[in-house]
């Protein structure tokens, strides 16, 4: 029996990069598997379909995580499609780089709104859903809440609420048997972070050189750590926050 055999995963902010790693790891792992998107829809229906080609069950459901009506309906629409809710990976999340001086109200509250008030919305909609034997939820956080990193003020603020949350939430919600932990990656490989110069450039260089394993991380290293917090074999774990940074700290 697969180690998520029979459980229904939500994963927001799914249609690319470490958000549809995770999705085609539980899909593999046998659970059905909700991928969540904002705007990329071809995006979120190729990770469909690539679950789907491999025998796995999948469907894709827009929504942006910091509005709460579309939480209340992504919620609902996973329902309806598999009959219920196992675990919520809570992966949607944006950043911008710059100095003190580039700050912005609108882009601090861009921010905050989907780090960390869409985390609170699809967690507190999800615990609704949870049956009586529980239920998991992992977000996503980032290393930068442990290495801080100069031009991250606004993102690296978002990440360590998301630290803080991830500790509240499972000392809130351990009495219902939901256990609540968060994955902290390190530099990853994905769209998003060639998009933003980091991939090819001197500084993946200079992080690379100082990583004990000398490379920067892949969205399947994370999903892996994912699959393994879902399941069973982490039934004893829950206000945890994995540093997955290949030993950068």
């Amino acid at each position: 029996m697969k180690k998520l055999e029979n459980k229904v995963a939500l994963v927001t902010g799914a249609s690319k990069g470490i958000g549809a790693a995770i999705a085609k790891q539980y899909a593999e792992d046998g659970a059905a598997v909700v991928v969540n998107y904002a705007y990329s829809k071809g995006d979120a229906e190729k990770v469909v379909e690539i679950i789907r080609g491999k025998g796995g069950r999948a469907i894709a459901v827009q929504g942006d995580v910091s509005i709460a009506e579309d939480v209340k309906r992504i919620l609902a629409d996973t329902v309806e499609a598999f009959g219920r809710i196992d675990i919520l990976v809570n992966n949607a999340g944006v950043y911008e780089w710059g100095t003190l001086e580039s700050v912005t109200v609108d882009g601090f509250h861009r921010q905050f709104n989907i780090n960390v008030l869409g985390l609170l919305l699809a967690s507190q909609a999800a615990v609704s859903y949870f049956a009586e034997n529980g239920g998991n939820i992992i977000n996503i956080g980032s290393g930068v809440s442990t290495s801080q990193p100069a031009g991250s003020a606004v993102y690296t603020a978002t990440k360590s609420a998301v630290d803080s949350i991830t500790r509240v939430l499972s000392k809130e919600l351990g009495s219902k048997n939901i256990r609540v932990n968060s994955i902290n990656p390190g530099i990853v490989d994905t769209e998003g972070s060639r998009a933003g110069g980091f991939i090819g450039s001197e500084m993946e260089k200079m992080f690379v050189g100082m990583t004990p394993l000398q490379r920067v991380g892949m969205p399947e290293d994370i999903a892996l750590i994912a699959s393994f917090l879902a399941s069973d074999e982490a039934r004893w774990l829950t206000g945890e926050i994995v540093l997955a940074s290949g030993g950068l700290r």
